[in-house]
Order: C-alpha cells, then structure tokens, then sequence
C-alpha cells in the first residue's frame, strides 16, 4: 500500500494525510485533481514531470482509475465503456 500512496503523491504533488486502510478507502478519498493526473499520467505514459511510468505504475494507476470511476461515474462515462445499445444483436449475445 506504501507503494501506492507514493504514486498519488507524485502524481498530484498533494500528499495523503492518512494511511488508509483499504484500497476503497484511497479510492473512495481520491480528489478529482488527483484522479485526472493519474488518467493523464495513464493516458501518455508519463508524469506530469516527463518521468515514464513503470509496467506497475500503469497498472496501479489503472486500476485506482477504473475503481474512482466505478465508485463516481455512472456506467456510460467510465474508462473503457463500449455502447452496444446500437450494435446489432447476435445469437452470441448474452
């Protein structure tokens, strides 16, 4: 968990007052600041500073993206969303 507070700090410059106890409870505190720095930092494999993520630190941030928008998004405005209200309707289909 350490290592994820230390992403939210280089990536926001805001630092975390608290340890929190669960990977909900940082999502669930995540500002949007820091949401959209980690969505950018995601977006161009980079830091706001010009240093690359790691494989780890795109995933971590992925996955802290993924959650904040499954926590304050409604369905249609999350990463990755496909709208298949249009798309023709196989037998495949669930």
């Amino acid at each position: 968990m350490q290592e994820l507070n230390e992403l939210f700090e280089d990536a926001s410059g805001a630092t975390i007052p608290v340890k929190p106890d669960s990977w909900e409870a940082l999502v669930g505190g995540m500002s949007e600041t820091v949401y959209a720095s980690l969505k950018t930092a995601v977006e161009l494999g980079k830091w706001p500073n010009g240093d690359r993520l790691s494989a780890t630190q795109v995933e971590h941030c992925l996955q802290a993206v993924i959650a904040y928008d499954a926590l304050h998004l409604p369905e249609h405005e999350r990463v990755g969303y496909i709208d298949r209200s249009k798309l023709k309707k196989t037998l495949c289909d669930d």
